[in-house]
């Protein structure tokens, strides 16, 4: 641990943060392995009508590391960087992330969007089950196994489509080791009840190719009252589909925005 780390804890303010566009802000929130840029790179036409923070999670892009990746951790990150109010957008490990922020500041939340979260025990099924099981071997594994294992096994376990090369690039190669380090998703203790009870307007979408991420996204949603939607094509990297996941998010973020406006809150 650096000697700056023992002195402070990381802030909010020490997070890199991209800002792209005009518009109501919307504060995305990568999950594991790649950082904002990779992650978010087919959002960027919707800066045209708003105006996009792409922070990168600790230890990813410019800003410093945490010992681990960790939702308990990083929520309060987020819920900072709200600011006086944005829409929240996250995606797998992001969207726990970004789940837990709006249960710290839901008057700062216009509205929340999450794509496959890994909060895995939000599913009841045997198939769940055996998945966090895989997860929990896996990660014990760790410290066994080469990071290019790792992240093969960790991406089939998610349902990504993305391909993992033999030779890592640098980018690859430290999320792998980053992710192997990192606090388990489906151990966060997800507070449903708390963020139904704040009333922003929600949307959850999943990919259409796991019945575990299914569930865990119905149950979501039937928490929330949310808007729940299916995008396929692209297995668990849903925001890589493009314009329809841009579009759907365009539509839900606007119609959020008015019914913001018709409850005379803050924005």
């Amino acid at each position: 641990m650096s000697a700056d780390r023992v002195r402070r804890p990381l802030r909010a303010a020490d997070l890199d943060v991209v800002r792209e566009g005009e518009g109501p802000p919307v504060l995305f929130v990568h999950g594991s392995v790649l950082g904002a840029e990779s992650s978010w790179r087919r959002q960027r036409p919707l800066a045209r009508n708003w105006t996009l923070l792409f922070a990168n999670r600790p230890g990813f892009g410019a800003s410093p590391p945490l010992e681990r990746g960790d939702f308990e951790l990083e929520a309060p990150l987020f819920a900072e960087l709200l600011g006086e109010g944005a829409h929240l957008v996250g995606h797998s490990y992001g969207a726990v992330i970004a789940l837990l922020a709006a249960a710290q500041r839901p008057a700062a939340v216009r509205s929340l969007t999450v794509s496959e979260p890994g909060a895995l025990r939000l599913a009841r099924s045997a198939e769940a089950e055996a998945m966090v099981a895989g997860g929990e071997a896996l990660f014990g594994a760790g410290g066994k196994i080469s990071p290019v294992e790792f992240l093969r096994m960790f991406r089939q376990g998610t349902g990504s489509v993305r391909e993992t090369p033999e030779e890592l690039p640098e980018e690859l190669r430290r999320g792998a080791e980053m992710v192997m380090r990192e606090r388990p998703p489906w151990r966060a203790e997800i507070p449903l009840a708390e963020l139904a009870d704040a009333g922003f307007p929600a949307l959850v979408v999943s990919g259409g190719h796991s019945d575990v991420f299914e569930e865990v996204c119905d149950t979501v949603a039937a928490a929330l009252g949310a808007q729940r939607e299916v995008i396929a094509g692209k297995g668990h990297n849903i925001p890589r589909t493009g314009a329809p996941y841009n579009q759907l998010l365009h539509r839900f973020l606007t119609a959020a925005e008015e019914r913001n406006r018709g409850d005379c809150g803050p924005w």
